[in-house]
């Protein structure tokens, strides 16, 4: 059809009230996969905490209905006024509920000093996008209701019955129009809400999971101080400073714990005004500012590093950990789900206010600065190390042409443009023999592996780069490791992890993606790693055939064809497929399925890298028995 010409006012559209929420909700969650879903329930629980920092709630509940899709959060705060709004002519409950940019929040002096939501668009945007939503307010002695469905009001404000206390509760249902199938993630909140605990002294939080029919009380008067040793604790690691505790009263205001640990990365968790900030901003550049010029100075006075050896702020900085919560009375967020702080008083108060202070604790207390400046050292020359391994590695990698010095088994492409070219990394000797054959020779390169490769979450750089496999993979690949990653370096400019639709598959591709977090995980922030999604079943049904990722696949398509007689066929490996099938299902651009490996929610990733990969087995039961009723399949 041909393109219009045409270009009028009448081709303007305006969209009114909550309509460009429900059209375009990624602007306002960030999208609308699981992080989006959790992030209405986070708007909710920080409206309420903004009561207690404000010094007028005290508790806050949170109830996970058994359909695990419908949550309330009910707190002891002030309320939201009720009363008619002074323009608006309605309640300024209706008012908060459907117009963005509607709060209290905005005014210098007005009901809130230092708040998580300053967008005024929270509680509005989980309206927008909730299928339901009831809101009771108890102020002056009564309760009051409003309902709304799909973001509009089924009436006015109604008075209820009279009431003890004040406060609001918010109920709301997800609307599955906008996200599909989900559901609330019970631990996830749980570890969220807990969280509020430590960094909010005095506040207690009640989370009531009714379909697991279980009732929390969190409440963690020690603060941060707390908060810094159960991370800790949960990481295995072994602390080899005692912790150092700071605060600050004026605003921006902030309290403070670290220490250092034998763990082999820097782990820093930031809040603004009890948001949790995964994407860092200038709160946490302050304080890596401060710490670094704080250690080396007290290093430099006292003489301790050796002759020869720089420290750099890495070096400084590996094993620390860090809990950072900052009040900002004005806080500048990067987007509305407030990941990334960008105020940039911030970073002169903490680097002002930490550097001194953590100096003079070092020289008060010298044993506590000799074990962190030995700690630092012994990073200094690890580094050193891998940094002649990686060269190694980067001085063996072409630097002209595209055959000087690769891996043996690397089959490569033909294209020099590392545009035009992707590699995929196979399991197996006999998947491999297949794809070499199956692939276009001009911009396909094929690297088979020989088993399941070195779990990186437990690995230091060193060893790393003693794995054949692993070491395969970085030569193939021509940008480097470790700190040393360049993407413009990049021989192929997708990398596609080709593995069996079986759970050996799914595990190799785990310790694969584990690598490419620990170690190259610029690949992932630049959305270059890509897996594959091979069919396992095969279904011929008459004279069509029809390729299904999984059982559920399968079964959609027998749906679809219910009184067909269909011959089913599973394949038990890529090496099965004849190479012409392997490259129509899996290899074609015009006709496969890829997955981008997404690092958007670096918090989740963190968080499921450490339990599922990490040292501590005990996560991994706990995820096994948690899910086992989910197995459908056991490969024993």
């Amino acid at each position: 059809m041909a393109r219009t010409t045409r270009y009028t006012a009448e081709d303007i559209s305006v969209l009114d009230g909550l309509a460009a929420v429900r059209k375009r909700p990624g602007m306002y969650i960030g999208g609308t996969d699981v992080r989006g879903y959790h992030h209405l329930l986070w708007e909710i629980v920080d409206n309420a905490v903004d009561e207690h920092i404000g010094g007028h709630a005290t508790t806050i509940e949170v109830w996970l209905e058994a359909s695990g899709n419908r949550v309330t959060v009910r707190d002891n705060g002030r309320g939201i006024p009720v009363d008619e709004h002074p323009t608006q002519k309605r309640s300024a409950l209706e008012v908060v509920l459907t117009t963005l940019h509607a709060g209290g929040k905005f005014e210098r002096n007005g009901a809130y000093v230092t708040s998580g939501g300053l967008h005024g668009v929270g509680l509005s945007v989980v309206n927008a996008l909730s299928s339901e939503l009831e809101v009771r307010v108890r102020r002056d002695g009564k309760e009051y209701l409003q309902e709304y469905r799909r973001g509009r009001p089924k009436g006015p404000p109604v008075e209820v019955g009279p009431a003890r206390g004040s406060g609001t509760t918010v109920s709301f249902t997800p609307d599955p129009e906008v996200f599909d199938d989900l559901a609330f993630d019970a631990q996830l909140i749980r570890e969220r809400l807990e969280v509020r605990t430590w960094l909010h002294k005095g506040l207690k939080i009640i989370f009531k999971d009714r379909g697991a029919e279980t009732s929390d009380v969190l409440e963690h008067p020690g603060g941060v101080a707390d908060y810094l040793s159960a991370v800790v604790a949960k990481d295995e690691a072994t602390a080899v400073s005692e912790p150092f505790v700071l605060s600050r009263d004026e605003l921006p205001s902030f309290e403070l714990a670290l220490c250092w640990t034998d763990a082999q990365r820097e782990k820093m968790l930031s809040h603004v005004n009890g948001i949790p900030t995964p994407d860092g901003g200038t709160h946490e550049q302050g304080l890596r500012d401060a710490v670094t010029k704080a250690v080396r100075a007290y290093a430099e006075t006292h003489n301790l590093v050796p002759r020869g050896l720089a420290l750099t702020a890495e070096d400084v900085r590996e094993g620390l950990t860090a809990i950072l919560s900052t009040y900002v009375e004005e806080p500048q967020f990067q987007g509305q789900t407030k990941g990334r702080l960008n105020s940039p008083e911030a970073r002169s108060a903490l680097d002002a206010t930490v550097r001194p202070a953590l100096e003079q604790w070092l020289h008060h207390n010298p044993s506590q600065g000799q074990a962190i400046v030995a700690r630092t050292v012994l990073a200094g020359r690890a580094r050193i190390a891998a940094r002649d391994a990686s060269a190694a590695i980067t001085r063996r990698s072409p630097t002209s042409g595209r055959r000087l010095n690769l891996p043996g088994k690397l089959s490569d492409c033909q294209e020099t443009d590392s545009g035009e070219s992707e590699l995929f990394i196979v399991e197996g000797d006999s998947a491999g023999g297949s794809a070499k054959q199956a692939r276009n020779r001009k911009t396909q390169a094929v690297l088979p592996l020989r088993g399941k490769v070195l779990n990186a979450e437990q690995a230091t750089l060193k060893k790393v780069l003693e794995n054949e496999e692993l070491n395969n993979i970085a030569l193939a690949l021509g940008c480097g490791i470790g700190p040393d990653v360049r993407v413009d370096r990049l021989r192929y400019g997708r990398i596609i992890l080709l593995m069996d639709a079986d759970s050996d598959g799914h595990h190799i591709s785990t310790l694969l993606l584990t690598f490419f977090y620990r170690y190259m995980r610029a690949l992932l922030e630049e959305g270059r790693i890509f897996l594959a999604m091979p069919p396992l079943f095969r279904v011929d049904i008459g004279k069509a055939t029809f390729w299904a990722l999984d059982e559920r696949d399968r079964d959609r398509i027998l749906r679809e064809h219910p009184r067909a007689r269909a011959e089913i066929t599973r394949f038990k490996g890529l090496g099965e497929m004849p190479p012409k099938m392997l490259f129509e299902t899996t290899l074609d651009p015009a006709r496969r399925r890829l997955m981008k490996v997404d690092l958007s929610d670096a918090e989740s990733a963190a968080r499921v890298m450490d339990e599922l990969m990490g040292k501590d087995p005990r996560t991994r039961y706990d995820f096994i028995m948690e899910h086992a009723a989910e197995a459908r399949d056991l490969d024993i």
